[in-house]
C-alpha cells in the first residue's frame, strides 16, 4: 500500500500526525505532502511529532486570496500526484488544502480518504469557507472516516454508500493521548513557565472570521464583568495575531490584571494550558473534541456547531456571543453543572481512530489485489 496524506494547517497536522506515526510503525510507506497553508504553526506540529514532509509546497504568500491559494495548490499538488503512483490520498477536515488535495486526486483518478468526514452546520457560509470545503471533499471522497455516528448519519443523508463509511472516533484524541504519554515532563515545565500551576483560570480562544468585531467585544465585556466579581478566577487568552482580533481583545481586557493575554502558543503549550484550566471558552471546533478527554467543560462561543455530539453528550454548551448570555453561562458553571459537564464522557473517541482507519484501508487494498475493486 502506497498512500499519501495532504495537509497544510496546524489542526490538520495535529489530526494526521498520529495516523502518520501509526502507518510508519506498521511499515506503510506513507508520503507526506505539506502545503504549509499555516507555515510557522505547521512547523511546530511537525517538530513535535517528528514528522518530515516528503514534499513541502510552502504555498502561502502575503495577502493571498482564497482564489489565488486554490489556483496555486491545484497546480503544485497535481505535479506530485502525476509523479508518484499513490494507491490512496488521505485528506483531513475542511481547509482549502483539504478540498484542493481531494480535487487534484480526483483529476488523477486516485481514491480519496476523508478523515473527520461528515461534519455539517448546514449553512454554507458558517464557518466560511470550511463548511463548503468539507461538503465538496465529501462529494469527491470514496472512503469516509467519520468521527461519530451523527457524522455518519449526515453522510448517509447525502447518499454516501454505507459500506464506504466507518465510524472511527477522532484522531485528535489519538494525538492528545500521544502527547500526554510522551511529553508529560514538557507539559509540567510549560505550566511553570506561564505561572499557571496554582492559578484557577478560564482558558479562552476566539479567532473565527464571523466573530470579528462586535461578537468578540461582547464576549470580552462578559468576561471582564465576571472576573471583577470573582476574585480568585483568572483568564488566560492566547490572542490570535490577526490585528482585528487583537484590537477587540486588548481594548477591553488590556488593562485587566487577572486577564493573562499572551501570543498564540504551540500545540504542546496549548495542551498544558488546557490541562491546568478550570474550564474553556472557545469558538474553535477541535477544542470541543479535545476538552472532554481532559475533563474540561466547554462554552462554545458560536451560533452553530458542526459538533452537536458535544452538546448532546453534555461536555459543551453552545452559548453564542451575546454579553448577557455569555455572562450567565459562566455563572451557571459555579453550580453542580460544572461537575456534571466535567464528568461527561467524550463522544469523539478513545484514541483508536488511527488504527481503525489503517485497518479499513488495508482491507480495501488487499481486496483490490484480489480483484475486488470495491470496499
Amino acid at each position: 500500500m502506497n498512500p499519501a496524506m495532504i495537509f497544510g494547517t496546524r489542526p490538520e497536522a495535529i489530526k494526521m500526525a498520529p495516523l502518520c506515526i501509526k502507518m510508519k510503525e506498521k511499515g506503510i510507506d506513507v508520503k507526506v505532502i505539506a502545503t504549509a497553508q499555516h507555515r510557522e504553526m505547521l512547523d511546530q506540529v511537525l517538530e513535535l511529532f517528528e514528522i518530515t514532509p516528503d514534499y513541502d509546497l510552502n504555498i502561502m504568500k502575503k495577502g493571498q486570496t482564497l482564489s489565488e491559494l486554490t489556483s496555486r495548490l491545484i497546480t503544485e499538488i497535481d505535479k506530485i500526484l502525476k509523479k508518484e503512483k499513490f494507491d490512496y490520498v488521505l485528506v483531513q477536515g475542511d481547509t482549502t488544502s483539504t478540498f484542493v488535495g481531494s480535487l487534484a486526486a480526483f483529476y488523477n483518478k486516485i481514491p480519496v480518504g476523508h478523515v473527520e468526514a461528515g461534519l455539517r452546520t448546514n449553512n454554507i457560509y458558517d464557518p466560511f469557507p470550511k463548511e463548503m470545503n468539507r461538503r465538496l471533499t465529501g462529494t469527491i471522497a470514496q472512503h469516509h472516516f467519520a468521527s461519530t455516528q451523527k457524522a455518519k448519519e449526515n453522510l448517509l443523508k447525502e447518499n454516501v454508500e454505507e459500506k464506504n463509511i466507518i465510524v472511527t472516533g477522532n484522531t485528535v484524541i489519538d494525538a492528545l493521548l500521544w502527547v500526554k504519554q510522551n511529553k508529560q515532563k514538557d507539559i509540567e515545565e510549560i505550566k511553570e513557565k506561564y505561572n499557571i500551576k496554582d492559578k484557577k483560570y478560564i482558558l479562552v480562544t476566539m479567532h473565527r472570521r464571523e466573530n470579528w468585531g462586535e461578537p468578540i467585544e461582547n464576549v470580552m465585556r462578559a468576561i471582564k464583568r465576571y472576573l471583577n466579581e470573582n476574585k480568585e478566577m483568572h483568564m488566560v487568552f492566547p490572542v490570535h495575531l490577526n490585528p482585528i482580533v487583537r484590537e477587540s481583545v486588548y481594548k477591553i481586557l488590556g488593562n485587566e490584571e487577572k486577564a493573562i493575554l499572551i501570543d498564540p502558543v504551540e500545540y504542546l503549550e496549548f495542551i498544558a494550558l488546557m490541562d491546568s484550566s478550570h474550564y474553556i471558552m472557545t469558538d474553535s471546533g477541535g477544542i470541543q473534541e479535545e476538552a472532554p478527554t481532559l475533563g474540561k467543560p466547554t462554552l462554545v462561543l458560536r451560533k452553530t456547531t458542526e459538533r452537536p455530539e458535544a452538546i448532546e453528550a453534555g461536555t459543551a454548551q453552545l452559548i453564542g456571543t451575546k454579553e448577557e448570555a455569555v455572562y450567565q453561562a459562566m455563572k451557571e458553571l459555579e453550580t453542580e453543572q460544572y461537575t456534571k459537564m466535567s464528568k461527561s464522557s467524550n463522544p469523539f473517541g478513545n484514541g483508536k481512530a488511527s488504527e481503525r482507519i489503517i485497518e479499513f484501508l488495508e482491507k480495501g487494498f488487499n481486496s483490490q489485489k484480489l480483484g475486488n475493486k470495491s470496499l
